[in-house]
């Protein structure tokens, strides 16, 4: 009966919680503890997958991982940056520039010549792992259009150069430099070519910027040709700046492009401390590079071939440089 003065208070003479007040006096305040985890549940699929992992391995067997060490060991996948050097050039050329190699992979009944003779030399002599692997394998190492010759190399992350440190060493081993910068070329095999015409011609080293350009990948190793492992690649933070430091020091910036106010051969000063930009083939050069330039040079080809693509335009123009130093040297 409800008290006068309190409508609708009640008077009920139960003892015990009421419902839905979720309990009074001492085990309201006690309550049930934490949630226990899932895998700790009896009932639950997780428990119950515990408790037969725990009665396999009471029988002998091995523990299979369970989701969060897989989970784990897919985060560690991620985090392993390491590049894959295949091919037999590529990989012997990295061995005999003493990159910190990690292993050395062969396929099974792989065809052993020279190359692989020597590189079996090397990675013994620096005691470098060499594991024997299917050909499977090493196509699942190479990715989908890598050609690895029944070889494979894991080197750490490239170490790139500075742009003022390539510099200052090549004034410092009293040579004139003669660099490519990139600018805006996203291809690793473009970049991969370049390196090697760099090397081919007597240039010093590549600069690529940091932003918006390919870096130095299994890919641009293998297009490299082991040229890779002699020729530095610098990566500049900023390439405009830095090619502005350069002009500074006496560099003479030339860019290449299809509408340039020079043509290649009529190039002069090429016996001057240069650096030849390269710009992508659909964009070319960016316009802060292009005002940057000393000089836009163009590459004469037939009105049929609409351009050139970065790799073989580089090429062309640090042949012509070449050959006019050869001259002017002789």
């Amino acid at each position: 009966m409800a008290k006068p003065g309190r409508p609708g208070a009640g008077n009920s003479k139960k003892k015990g919680p009421s419902k839905g007040t979720g309990g009074h006096g001492r085990k309201a305040l006690e309550g049930r503890g934490p949630t226990p985890k899932a895998e700790d549940r009896s009932w639950h699929v997780a428990g119950k997958r515990k408790a037969a992992q725990e009665r396999y391995v009471a029988a002998g067997g091995k523990p299979k991982p369970t989701q969060q060490n897989l989970n784990r060991s897919a985060r560690s996948k991620q985090a392993d940056d390491t590049e894959t050097v295949t091919g037999r050039n590529s990989v012997l050329e990295a061995l005999r520039a003493k990159i910190p190699a990690t292993a050395l992979y062969v396929a099974q009944r792989v065809e052993m010549d020279d190359r692989v003779k020597e590189m079996l030399s090397i990675a013994t002599h620096r005691e470098i792992p060499v594991l024997e692997v299917t050909r499977p394998e090493l196509d699942r190492m190479a990715g989908f259009d890598g050609v690895h010759q029944g070889v494979a190399l894991k080197v750490p992350p490239y170490r790139y150069a500075h742009p003022q440190d390539l510099l200052e060493e090549v004034f410092a081993d009293g040579g004139t430099p003669l660099l490519v910068a990139l600018d805006g070329v996203t291809d690793p095999r473009n970049l991969g070519a370049i390196i090697r015409s760099t090397a081919a011609f007597g240039g010093q080293g590549v600069i690529v910027p940091q932003r918006r350009s390919a870096g130095v990948t299994s890919a641009a190793w293998k297009t490299s040709a082991g040229a890779a492992a002699r020729v530095p690649v610098a990566l500049a933070s900023n390439l405009t700046a830095t090619l502005k430091e350069f002009k500074k020091q006496g560099v003479f910036v030339l860019g290449l492009d299809g509408d340039g106010d020079v043509s290649l051969p009529a190039l002069e000063l090429a016996d001057r401390p240069v650096v030849v930009v390269c710009g992508s083939e659909g964009k070319g050069l960016s316009r802060l590079v292009t005002e940057t330039c000393d000089q836009i040079v163009s590459i004469p080809i037939s009105q049929a071939t609409e351009s050139l693509n970065a790799g073989i335009a580089t090429s062309v123009a640090l042949y012509q440089i070449a050959t006019m130093r050869a001259a002017q040297a002789g």
